[in-house]
């Protein structure tokens, strides 16, 4: 078509003029092109999007009231669903990169809420007993799984991390399963959640260190230059420094103020916005400006609320948003489960499945015995910690991202996880209905 209609503008036109005809057409259907390209990527990224929100939340919800129904954690069905939707299984597979980007999302509002809840007066009530048996509790499944790890080929730096991912509990399936007995407000439900404070705070530290540890082993490996070393970690620390300093001082007073200003308003459309523009913002403020995790830095979004008197009402109105995305964390944590990995290393995965569950009922329950406890207090505190979720989620992600952990490494972890969390909801049940150790 072109040509006949170039061959036309040479007969009655000059050939500049034809050419700049000819290439005005090729122009104008290159854009039309381009159009019709930008027009299906968008088609194909929102379909993507929405079957990945729609195909994860949907199982989700049905696996969860399956588990709810059972009498077990509702996390093990969010990751049954996202194990089925996952690229391990045959049939429907959601995007795993927009299920990824949801996760962090959830990630972000699942710190905001720790932050947001964070509570210094449950911690002190109980720190004779939770700070110290945290601390050497930690210790002792951190080496624990350190062993295990050097006997499958990990190095040092990532041994100490594959630890680590054993030693904290998660605080969705510990508070829901202290809000299910009502025992909350107890000595065994302040000891349980004084206990969990401190493993957080533990791994919020290792979140906030474990970049410069990263940067300073691979450097004193392959460059062995200390000077700018030093120079690097400093830099990282001082940045750190600032955005702590900067987020506790004026997000204290500035966020609470805004948000006063935004409740003015009536608007709870306008009020559940601002929590979610100041937990997402700040978060992404960290990264881009002061190299601070995404974690962290909305864990301190949520300090900055923390005493505000619109401390209950942000909670309350964020509390949807936080559940789904969190589900979408734990769906999007169940697409990376491998069951090849149990079929192939299932001595591992009865290890670790020992150290999770076992171990730490032993330990806890030992060492908080040790400090004058009854048996009942010792038993029921340990039993409600023997499980590991979100944070061990958190680091099996940053090490595998930072290639500390091979595939195969990160689904010993997960597959530990579930089936821990698994464990955990009918030893709690058993502990319910048998009564151990009453005396």
């Amino acid at each position: 078509m072109h040509i006949l209609i170039d061959n036309f503008l040479k007969i009655y036109f000059s050939s500049d003029f034809s050419r700049r005809v000819s290439r005005f057409l090729k122009y104008n259907e290159t854009i039309e092109y381009e159009i019709k390209r930008y027009h299906n990527i968008m088609d194909h990224s929102s379909q993507s999007l929405m079957a990945t929100i729609t195909g994860g939340l949907c199982l989700a919800y049905l696996f969860g009231m399956i588990s709810q129904k059972i009498k077990i954690s509702p996390l093990v069905g969010y990751l049954t669903a996202g194990f089925i939707i996952g690229p391990f299984t045959p049939g429907f597979v959601v995007n795993t990169v927009l299920a990824s980007e949801l996760a962090e999302i959830g990630i972000i509002l699942l710190m905001f809420g720790v932050g947001l809840h964070f509570s210094l007066n449950d911690l002190l009530s109980v720190k004779s007993i939770a700070v110290p048996g945290a601390i050497i509790q930690v210790l002792i499944t951190t080496l624990l799984g350190f062993i295990l790890s050097r006997c499958i080929g990990c190095e040092i730096f990532s041994g100490v991390l594959f630890g680590l991912c054993f030693s904290t509990s998660s605080t969705l399936v510990l508070l829901r399963t202290l809000e299910e007995k009502k025992i909350v407000c107890s000595k065994i439900g302040k000891i349980s959640i004084g206990w969990l404070i401190v493993e957080d705070l533990i791994m919020l530290l290792i979140l906030l260190i474990l970049p410069v540890l990263y940067n300073l082993v691979n450097d004193v490996v392959q460059e062995n230059h200390l000077f700018s070393i030093f120079i690097r970690t400093l830099l990282t620390m001082v940045k750190v420094s600032c955005f702590i300093v900067l987020t506790l001082m004026f997000g204290k007073r500035l966020i609470p103020y805004l948000l006063s200003k935004t409740e003015e308003t009536d608007s709870r459309e306008l009020f559940t916005l601002a929590i979610l523009v100041f937990a997402i913002g700040i978060a992404y403020a960290s990264v881009t400006l002061f190299n601070v995790s995404f974690a962290i830095g909305a864990f301190f979004a949520g300090i900055t609320l923390n005493k505000s008197k619109l401390s209950k009402k942000a909670a309350k109105d964020i509390l949807p948003l936080k559940d789904a995305f969190a589900v979408l964390f734990f769906v999007s944590v169940g697409m990376l489960l491998d069951p090849t990995v149990l079929l192939t290393y299932p001595i591992q995965i009865l290890i670790i499945l020992t150290i999770i569950v076992f171990g730490k009922l032993f330990f806890i329950s030992f060492l908080i015995k040790l400090f004058g406890y009854s048996y009942k207090d010792s038993f029921g505190v340990a039993v409600n910690l023997t499980q590991i979720g979100e944070f061990s989620f958190i680091l099996s992600k940053i090490g595998t991202n930072l290639h500390l952990f091979s595939h195969e490494v990160q689904n010993l972890i997960l597959s530990g996880a579930v089936i821990s969390i698994i464990v955990n909801s009918f030893l709690v049940k058993i502990n319910n209905v048998t009564g151990f150790f009453r005396k």
